[in-house]
């Protein structure tokens, strides 16, 4: 009796070390699979380097009018100097470390009634650089509505406030109306900037809703690429402040570079892998080329800001095509007006990648042209030119191996096959083994 209870004792000790057995075989079978080669390889090459990359810190001037019409009350039954002065404390409390800030004023020192000196009133109430935001609240806090409005004067000003550099640099205007100081005209002076290419933007917020005043604030802001905001309380003009502070923090650290885009591949720039800007005008299509040599994949992507009302219903179009005009592959994207930048991108590589759609086919070695296009319109009264800024990124990295023959280029999925046939075997013959000897031990006892 107590012989057959050792050996019932000692068959259950087997039948317990079973599962050991079981997860060593697991996890040599696991070795086994994750040793075999993946089959295919992610592509080597990293991201495409920066086509200019900037130290420089983000710089925004802000202009903020301090004419006397800024006394009026009508926002949230507040004045406006008062709701402005605000929104300025609390975009100075959120600035990034990195970024330098300052403010401009206009109107805001001349009492009298002579207008050829009142049309001077402009100066820099905070000097652009690191921020102490103390001092810039209190500077703020001191400001009373008194003059006239020379906007032009001022935008000069700013553009001076901010000096030159490689960075994207931001000048934000706030005003409750026109400049009735011209000459110099104000969007003639935004228009003379833009064509300096010295990364300026301007963008402009209204106080007022006069058709006059958002007629001129959205002449500045479209010459530079910079966005017009109707502005109708305290907490919209904060956020919009902060988003416009955030955009020049986002985009200071890599400046693309400037490209002008033809009507033809063959006459078209060639870029290399980096990050570029232009301008399409509504319904345009421009040419880019970028030489392509075999083993290499293209990817490229473009973001079309709309800057200005467009008309619901659009469309922006990449395409990727040879020399002579056979699309290889297509990125598209839509939208409906709720959204303020369209963006698409393409993946394609030279012969021996797998097409990556429907329409893509593989070519050898070349130049590939880009194509950016858009079906975009104004609303009615919105200036076409000059045209949307666009952004477009190219890149160049190792293409992915494609799969070959269905014969020969089966090497690593047969070597998987077999490693999982003969895991499965001695698993099969293991799991067989292990139930006709369970059935033993309890057939004697």
């Amino acid at each position: 009796m107590i012989h057959k209870m050792r050996a019932v004792i000692i068959n259950r000790r087997k039948a317990a070390r079973l599962p050991s057995l079981l997860a060593a075989l697991a996890i040599t079978g696991f070795s086994l699979f994750s040793g075999c080669p993946a089959l295919a390889d992610e592509p080597t090459g990293g991201p495409p380097p920066a086509t200019t990359a900037t130290t420089e810190a983000p710089k925004v001037d802000l202009i903020l009018d301090d004419s006397g019409s800024m006394r009026t009350q009508d926002i949230q039954g507040r004045s406006r100097i008062s709701v402005a002065q605000q929104s300025l404390d609390e975009v100075v409390d959120a600035l990034p470390d990195e970024t330098e800030f300052g403010i401009r004023v206009l109107g805001a020192t001349y009492p009298g009634n002579d207008k050829a000196q009142g049309c001077l009133d402009t100066q820099s109430l905070y000097p652009v650089g690191k921020t102490n935001k103390v001092e810039a609240k209190t500077a703020v806090a001191t400001l009373r509505p008194t003059g006239w409005t020379p906007i032009g004067l001022a935008l000069r000003g700013a553009a001076q406030d901010l000096g030159p550099g490689q960075a994207t640099r931001r000048i934000v205007l706030i005003t409750d109306g026109e400049d009735d100081c011209a000459p110099p005209d104000p969007c003639d002076v935004a228009r003379q900037l833009a064509a300096q290419g010295i990364h300026l933007v301007i963008d402009t917020l209204g106080l007022a809703h006069d058709d006059g005043v958002k007629n001129q604030l959205l002449c500045i802001a479209n010459a530079t690429g910079g966005t017009y905001t109707d502005v109708r309380t305290q907490e919209q003009l904060s956020k919009k402040l902060k988003e416009i502070v955030g955009q020049a923090d986002n985009t200071y650290r890599q400046t693309p570079a400037a490209a002008t885009g033809a009507a033809t591949c063959a006459s078209a720039p060639v870029l290399a892998p980096g990050v570029y800007s232009d301008r399409e005008k509504f319904s345009e299509h421009r040419y880019y080329r970028v030489p392509v040599q075999p083993g290499q994949e293209l990817r490229a992507s473009v973001s079309v800001s709309l800057d200005r009302a467009v008309a619901r219903d659009y469309g922006v179009l990449l395409q990727a095509t040879d020399a002579g005009g056979q699309e290889l592959v297509r990125g598209t994207d839509a939208g409906s007006g709720r959204t303020d930048v369209v963006s698409t991108g393409l993946r394609w590589a030279a012969t021996g990648s797998p097409s990556p759609s429907p329409t893509s086919t593989t070519t050898a070695g070349g130049d590939v042209c880009l194509v950016v296009s858009n079906s975009l319109a104004p609303q009615p009264g919105v200036a076409t030119d000059p045209g949307l800024p666009l952004e477009l990124t190219v890149g160049l990295t190792a293409a992915s191996p494609a799969p070959e023959g269905p014969v020969l280029g089966l090497g690593r999925g047969w070597t998987l096959l077999l490693v999982l046939t003969g895991a499965g075997l001695v698993c099969g013959l293991l799991f067989g083994w292990v139930a006709r000897w369970r059935i033993a031990v309890w057939r004697e006892n």
